[in-house]
C-alpha cells in the first residue's frame, strides 16, 4: 500500500471511531441473587436476576456495578463501543506502523 493510501485509511478508520463519551470498558454478566432466608422466591429455587458489569484492574483487582434493568441495554451498547473502540485502534496502529517503514 502507498503511504498516501495508508494515510487515507487511517483518516477513515479515525473518523469511523464511536463517541468517546459512550463506552465502557468491562463484561456484562446476568446473575440469579438468592437470599439465605425469609425469601419465598429464593426458598423456592427461582433467585432473583440481576445484570453487573464486571471491570478488572491491573492487580486483580474487580468492581462491580449493579444494574437496573433500564440500563442493560445502554451499557450493553457501551460495552459494545469500547470493544470496536479498541479494534479500531489496533487497525490505526498497525497502518501508523507501515508509515514507519522506509518507502520503497
Amino acid at each position: 500500500m502507498k503511504r498516501e493510501e495508508v494515510i487515507q485509511a487511517r483518516d477513515e478508520l479515525a473518523q469511523q471511531l464511536p463517541n468517546p463519551d459512550q463506552i465502557v470498558r468491562g463484561s456484562l454478566l446476568k446473575r440469579t441473587i438468592r437470599h439465605r432466608r425469609g425469601c419465598p422466591k429464593c426458598a423456592a429455587g427461582g433467585g432473583h436476576p440481576a445484570w453487573v458489569l464486571t471491570v478488572t484492574y491491573p492487580g486483580g483487582k474487580v468492581r462491580q456495578f449493579s444494574l437496573r434493568p433500564e440500563q442493560r441495554s445502554q451499557v450493553h451498547q457501551w460495552v459494545r463501543n469500547y470493544q470496536r473502540l479498541k479494534k479500531q485502534l489496533e487497525a490505526i496502529c498497525e497502518l501508523n506502523h507501515q508509515l514507519l517503514r522506509p518507502e520503497e
